[in-house]
């Protein structure tokens, strides 16, 4: 049965988004390629906090690699968009293979905690690096261009920022039904028992940093595709925040959580534009009630909601023979 919710809701969302350009403004479409950019972004935390269990709080470092990546190729060379995209995907997955070295040696509170510091380093680079990212000044992003095609308006980017968010989406729930996406879980529940069955814990939450940073690179790229401009100060501990509770709201394990924490927290941010200082705030307290009173989130994995089977009563053999392992051994007179 939720399979089918699934597919209908996916079918009503792509008739939505294939009758929008003819139906909406140019900021609605805006809006729109922003959202399918926090989809990207969600769906990378997904993969390593709501698959493998590691709680990282870099992924705004790693999506500001992406879009510096992007924009400094795009403003210098003019490649077509997908080029400049893959290398910023490349280069954060990259950073994230490093810091998922991190995740070998620490776990829980001290693993958040370095992957936040890692995270605040990037934005003073991003801020000091004056010869690359301009820094307090901001960056201009050149129009991106596909074979001479220029992606001058939002409009013109729109159609491939929707594509680059499906195919993502689609590798998304892939992965999640692969022998990978089952390791990703095993090591979610726990690293002993995983690797009792044989799997390679370190090399699985590598592959989930990985990954992770991979998304949060491409969707840096996405935004070059209809941004002309951006900040160091957008890349910050607010933006991580934002993510964060996209996920944990969405449903902590559910790509169907991710995608509807990314649509309606992307919603709210935009319409608390005018907001800035009290945006924090309100991301903590809607973050901090979820953890108090919903911690599986509004659209939690079926597996998190479902009770474990009952155990299949033993033989009576098997009984018998379980009571009298259980009895305490007479010594030999």
């Amino acid at each position: 049965m939720s399979n089918k919710i699934d597919r209908t809701l996916l079918a009503l969302m792509a008739v939505v988004l294939v009758a929008l350009p003819f139906m909406a403004s140019g900021y609605v479409v805006y809006v729109v390629n922003l959202l399918m950019v926090f989809v990207v972004l969600a769906l990378g935390l997904h993969l390593v906090i709501g698959e493998t269990g590691q709680f990282a709080l870099s992924h705004a470092a790693f999506y500001g690699v992406g879009i510096y990546t992007a924009g400094l190729i795009n403003n210098l060379w003019h490649p077509p968009f997908f080029v400049s995209i893959l290398a910023g995907g490349l280069l954060a997955a990259a950073l994230g293979y490093v810091i998922g070295a991190l995740a070998l040696r620490m776990r829980d509170i001290y693993l958040a905690l370095s992957t936040f510091a890692f995270g605040e380093a990037m934005q003073w680079v991003f801020l000091n690096w004056q010869s690359v990212t301009n820094g307090s000044n901001g960056f201009r992003i050149s129009p991106a261009s596909l074979f001479g095609y220029e992606l001058v308006s939002d409009m013109k980017a729109y159609p491939f920022v929707v594509l680059i968010a499906a195919l993502l989406l689609w590798a998304t729930v892939a992965l999640s039904r692969s022998q990978l996406g089952s390791a990703f879980r095993a090591v979610r529940e726990s690293d002993v028992a995983a690797q009792a069955m044989g799997v390679n814990v370190n090399a699985i939450k590598r592959t989930a940093f990985t990954l992770s940073a991979a998304y949060a690179g491409i969707a840096g790229g996405m935004y070059t595709l209809f941004a002309s401009f951006i900040h160091p100060e957008s890349l910050g501990f607010q933006t991580t925040i934002l993510i964060l509770t996209m996920v944990v709201v969405g449903g902590i394990g559910s790509v169907r959580g991710a995608i509807a924490g990314a649509l309606a927290f992307g919603l709210i941010s935009e319409l608390l534009r005018q907001a800035l200082s009290f945006q924090e705030i309100i991301y903590g307290v809607i973050l901090m009630g979820f953890m108090m009173f919903a911690p599986k989130g509004l659209f939690a994995g079926r597996a998190a909601r479902r009770a474990p089977p009952p155990a299949a009563p033993l033989p009576a053999a098997s009984r018998a023979a379980a009571t009298a392992s259980k009895s305490p051994q007479r010594s030999a007179a």
